[in-house]
């Protein structure tokens, strides 16, 4: 798989760009702010559908603008077709084929991307919605019915949500619309947990013997998902919906007292542990950066697996965030058999092979030339 064009219309700093990629390697080289992550952002977006920078699309149009344009020639299984992504005040269109999709499912999963950035290495030891996020961008990818269930698991925490304060404000209280919702919550709950629960054994799978090498066999890593239930990892999703059911109901005092739902998806966490131990707690630095990047290649396999062709990959900046080992690590992996994207501001410092075959890619100040 691979992304062949891509073109950008009012898309940040890019007034207009048509571009062709090497199927291999680009490197793209530019001071900061000159708009090499932007390109990297809207590759990203062609995929998901959304940045992996900020929630707020308005900044995705560039400065005085309408609207912003983004679209792709994208290879997969010997055959091409067009992405296209319009961002407006009116809203988000996205089109498949030059067909719109009305649902994200429908359209995440034709583009598979798996992006490494500096912030991706804060994957262990920051907050618990990083983890989340990144479950939940990768199962929408392999599995695009995800995303659909987890749209509608947050649609109806937030009805739920509302109504629970609205419970913690009165004394006479009905509460069959609070039954109601908790029981359309559960259905949604139980499908996204037996799910993550499913790509939690494969990325397992995965991550494990790349940690092993990396860590020159030194470490072995364990990754456990820890939820707000108890429940096992094999169970599936009727049994999962009958303990949601009765937490829910022992929950009940507590959640209409704080306001919020306390269980649930929305709360669950990915633990990592070296050789038994918390990375997050007793890690190194060092280990912590080999969890992230053991974690970010068993990604590539994993779709690669799951979907049969390799995700393109996105090095945004994260090569100078690597040291030597682990950099030459990085692209030996991927050497032949991955289209790859490296942002950099310089590649003096980066040594391998990979980059002397690279097509160079200059950016300035929303232009690019080769």
């Amino acid at each position: 798989m691979h992304i062949q064009q891509l073109q950008l219309k009012n898309y940040r700093n890019y007034e207009s760009l048509d571009i062709t990629f090497d199927h291999t390697i680009n490197v793209i080289i530019g001071e900061n702010a000159q708009g090499k992550t932007n390109l990297m952002e809207a590759i990203y977006l062609l995929a998901f559908t959304k940045s992996h920078r900020t929630p707020r699309e308005k900044e995705l149009v560039k400065w005085e603008e309408e609207y912003a344009k983004i679209e792709g020639s994208v290879s997969k299984r010997k055959q091409s077709f067009p992405l296209e992504i319009v961002i407006s005040a009116k809203g988000k269109k996205a089109k498949l084929n030059r067909i719109e999709q009305k649902r994200l499912s429908d359209y995440i999963g034709a583009f598979n991307v798996v992006m490494f950035a500096p912030e991706d290495l804060t994957l262990v030891k920051g907050a618990p919605q990083i983890r989340r996020r990144f479950m939940d961008m990768e199962l929408g990818q392999i599995q695009p019915r995800y995303i659909y269930h987890l749209g509608q698991y947050q649609k109806i925490l937030k009805q739920r949500n509302h109504l629970l304060k609205q419970l913690q404000r009165q004394s006479n209280q009905d509460r069959t619309m609070l039954h109601v919702l908790t029981d359309q919550l559960i259905e949604h709950a139980a499908t996204l947990l037996e799910r993550r629960f499913v790509f939690l054994n494969l990325l397992r799978k995965w991550a494990q013997p790349i940690h092993y090498g990396i860590s020159r066999n030194l470490e072995t890593l364990d990754i456990a998902y820890s939820p707000t239930i108890e429940v096992s990892e094999t169970a599936k999703k009727g049994k999962i919906a009958d303990i949601y059911s009765q937490k829910f109901i022992d929950m009940e005092e507590k959640e209409i007292d704080r306001g919020t739902t306390l269980i649930g998806p929305h709360r669950d966490d990915l633990l990592f542990y070296v050789n038994g131990k918390d990375v997050q707690i007793y890690g190194s630095q060092g280990q912590q950066r080999t969890t992230a990047l053991s974690v970010k290649l068993a990604e590539i396999e994993l779709i690669y697996n799951e979907v049969g062709e390799y995700p393109v990959l996105l090095l945004d900046d994260v090569l100078s965030e690597l040291d030597d080992y682990r950099q030459s690590h990085l692209l030996q992996t991927i050497h032949g058999k991955v289209q790859t994207f490296v942002s950099t501001t310089s590649v003096d410092g980066i040594h391998h092979e990979t980059l002397n075959q690279a097509t160079i890619f200059r950016v300035k100040d929303g232009k690019v030339e080769t």
